[in-house]
């Protein structure tokens, strides 16, 4: 579904937009979550959106939504609430796994989160940038994959991609700030990440265990509430 197709009253956002505000990964915000209020409505229109997450929103002031993808919900996601915040400009996102805290630091958007909220993922690193930026799709396997390479380790920026390997019409994930979480959490250190086309992510470990990560926000498609 275009940008153009989207129905009354839901925003779309890119988040992780690169340096000159290309890129990021497209997401639905759905404003008023009242009008899709239960369960199944919501997927049907996630799937019917076709956007890697689309989040609903149930009350803008306490931050309180749901985040889904075109096949199941989602307790925790980087780029859904990344976007969220900036949009709701909220410092305070209620998700099942707990507050979010975010924040925005001038062109960046920022939330704080915990590497055991976010489900599984395989990272495998590869040798070199190139290797990454050869893959044509998917490699074999199942579950969901972040390949990496080293662009400048003592800069710490990283080349990336990530394929949901999860058959709901994500063949790969344009900017994954979950995925990007762990990954700073297993190196330790803040990274600089170039993702899919060039999306930009940062991040940013704690001494308490937390993770931020940020990128830039830009609105895609703003549209206008129902009659």
């Amino acid at each position: 579904m275009s940008d153009y197709d989207v129905p009354a009253g839901i925003d779309v956002l890119r988040v992780f937009c690169g340096p000159a505000g290309r890129h990021g990964n497209a997401l639905g915000v759905v404003r008023d979550g009242r009008d899709h209020p239960d369960e199944a409505s919501r997927q049907e229109l996630a799937r019917q959106l076709g956007f890697s997450e689309t989040v609903f929103v149930d009350d803008p002031e306490r931050g309180h939504l749901e985040i889904y993808t075109p096949g199941l919900r989602l307790r925790f996601a980087g780029h859904p609430l990344v976007g969220a915040a900036w949009l709701l400009d909220l410092e305070i996102l209620e998700l099942p796994v707990g507050d979010v805290f975010a924040r925005q630091d001038g062109e960046f958007s920022w939330i704080t989160a915990r590497p055991e909220w976010v489900p599984p993922r395989t990272l495998e690193r590869y040798g070199s940038v190139a290797e990454v930026e050869a893959l044509t799709g998917p490699p074999p396997g199942e579950g969901w994959l972040y390949v990496w390479a080293w662009e400048n380790e003592a800069a710490g920026r990283v080349r990336a991609r990530a394929f949901p390997r999860r058959d709901d019409g994500i063949v790969e994930d344009e900017a994954t700030g979950a995925a990007a979480l762990l990954l700073s959490t297993q190196l330790g250190r803040a990274l600089n990440i170039r993702q899919g086309r060039g999306s930009q992510i940062l991040t940013a470990p704690a001494p308490d265990g937390t993770v931020e990560v940020g990128g830039r926000v830009l609105l895609a498609h703003s549209g206008p509430s129902g009659g």
